[in-house]
C-alpha cells in the first residue's frame, strides 16, 4: 500500500556553475552559483529537490537529516517537516538549516506526488492552470548593450508583460546611472510592459523615495527592497510615499518572520522563496500569513521548484522567472517550462515536478558529494 512507502534513501549533490557573465545587484556581486541538489527515493520512484545555498547545506543535510528522514512514511512530509525543524533547534533555522529543510522538504513532496502518480500542483490542489511569471535580471553589471538585449528578449521576443532589472549600484551610491538605466528600461520595453526594479536593501529611505520622483516619467510600479528588508519601518515608511508597490521578503525563513512583516505594513506584495523558508511546507504557511492580512505573494527565484506550488496558491501575483537560475535548471533538467506569453504551465499529465535530471550534464559541475 502506498500509506506504508517508506524514504528509502536520501542523498544530496552540490553543484557549482559559473555564470555567463559577472553578475550583481546593488550589494554583492558573483561569478558562480551553488544549487544542492536532493533526491529522495522509495522503491523504484525517485523524488527531486533542491535549494540555491552554501555546501554547507550539503553537510547539513547528510548528518542531521539522513538519519531522521530515512525510515519514515513517504505520505507524512508535514510530520517529517516538523522532526527536522526540531533537530535543527540548537543550530538554528534561519540560514544554512532552513536552506537545508527547504531542499529536503520539496525532494519529500515530490516523492510524495510521483508515489501517487499525479502532478504536484494537482497533489497540492490546482487553483491556476496557468502561473505568471516576470523575467528578472538586468544586473547592474551590465552594459546598455547586454541590457537592452536581455530586456529585448524578454519583452518583445517572449512577450513577457513584467520585468525587472536591478539597481542601487554600489550600496546606492550610483544614483546617477540607476536613473540611466531604469529609463533605458523603460525605452527598450515601450509603454505596455509592466517595469520592476529591486535595490536589495541597497538604499537610505530618502534616496528610495527621491529616486522614485526623479524616474516617475517611466512609471515603476514594483519596487523590490528599498531599503534592507529588516528595516521594516523604513519599508513601511517608503510604501505610503511612493506609488510603486514595495515588495520584500525573499530572506525569510519561517512563519514568525512573515507575520512580522506583513504586521508591519511593510509590503504590498510579501515575497517567498521556498528553498529558504522550508520548502514547499514552509511556503504553505507563508502564504497562509499573506492571505491573513489581505496580500498576495510573489515567488522568490528557483522557477521550476516553485511553478507547482504556485500554481495552488489562490493569492498568488507571479513568479520570478530569474536568468540565472532559468539557465541553471534549462541546462540540468529536462522537462523545464516556457514563458511565452509571460506565463508558465506545470504539465498535469508528468508527475511530481515534472523535472529529470541530465546526469551527464550534472556530473560536470559537481563539487561534492556528501557521505
Amino acid at each position: 500500500m502506498l500509506s506504508a512507502a517508506r524514504v528509502e534513501q536520501l542523498e544530496c549533490r552540490v553543484l557549482t556553475i559559473p555564470t555567463d557573465a559577472r553578475e550583481a545587484d546593488g550589494t554583492i556581486a558573483w561569478d558562480k552559483t551553488t544549487m544542492v541538489l536532493v533526491t529522495a527515493r522509495s522503491g523504484g520512484t525517485t523524488g527531486l529537490g533542491w535549494t540555491y545555498g552554501p555546501a554547507a547545506c550539503a553537510d547539513i543535510i547528510s548528518s542531521l537529516f539522513t538519519p531522521l528522514v530515512v525510515g519514515t512514511d513517504a505520505m507524512s512530509v508535514p510530520g517529517t517537516w516538523r522532526e527536522m525543524v526540531r533537530a535543527g533547534r540548537n543550530d538554528t533555522r534561519p540560514g544554512v538549516v532552513g536552506y537545508a529543510l527547504g531542499a529536503v522538504d520539496t525532494a519529500l513532496w515530490d516523492l510524495k506526488a510521483r508515489l501517487l502518480g499525479l502532478s504536484l500542483a494537482d497533489l497540492f490542489g490546482r487553483v491556476h492552470d496557468d502561473v505568471p511569471v516576470y523575467g528578472s535580471g538586468g544586473f547592474t553589471t551590465y552594459d546598455d548593450a547586454r541590457t537592452t538585449e536581455q530586456l529585448t528578449h524578454w519583452a518583445i521576443e517572449q512577450r513577457i508583460p513584467r520585468v525587472k532589472i536591478k539597481i542601487g549600484e554600489s550600496w546606492g551610491s550610483r544614483m546617477d546611472r540607476d536613473i540611466h538605466r531604469i529609463r533605458l528600461a523603460r525605452k527598450v520595453i515601450g509603454d505596455d510592459t509592466q517595469l520592476f526594479v529591486d535595490a536589495n536593501g541597497g538604499y537610505t529611505i530618502k534616496q528610495a523615495v527621491r529616486l522614485m520622483g526623479d524616474v516617475a516619467d517611466a512609471r515603476v510600479t514594483w519596487f523590490e527592497e528599498p531599503v534592507s528588508s529588516d528595516d521594516l519601518t523604513g519599508l513601511a515608511l517608503i510604501r505610503g510615499m511612493i506609488d510603486a508597490d514595495v515588495a520584500a521578503g525573499e530572506y525569510g525563513s519561517d512563519v514568525g518572520y512573515f507575520q512580522r512583516m506583513c504586521a508591519a505594513g511593510a509590503v504590498d506584495c510579501l515575497q517567498v522563496d521556498a528553498t529558504r523558508a522550508g520548502g514547499y511546507t514552509g511556503w504553505l504557511q507563508a502564504v497562509a500569513v499573506a492571505a491573513g492580512h489581505g496580500l498576495q505573494v510573489s515567488g522568490h527565484c528557483a522557477p521550476h521548484l516553485h511553478a507547482p506550488v504556485a500554481a495552488a496558491t489562490p493569492n498568488l501575483r507571479h513568479l520570478e522567472w530569474f536568468h540565472d537560475h532559468v539557465r541553471i535548471e534549462s541546462m540540468l533538467f529536462e522537462g523545464t517550462l516556457d514563458p511565452a506569453g509571460g506565463t508558465i504551465t506545470p504539465d498535469p499529465s508528468r508527475p511530481g515536478n515534472g523535472l529529470t535530471v541530465r546526469e551527464g550534464v550534472a556530473a560536470g559541475y559537481e563539487t561534492q558529494t556528501p557521505g
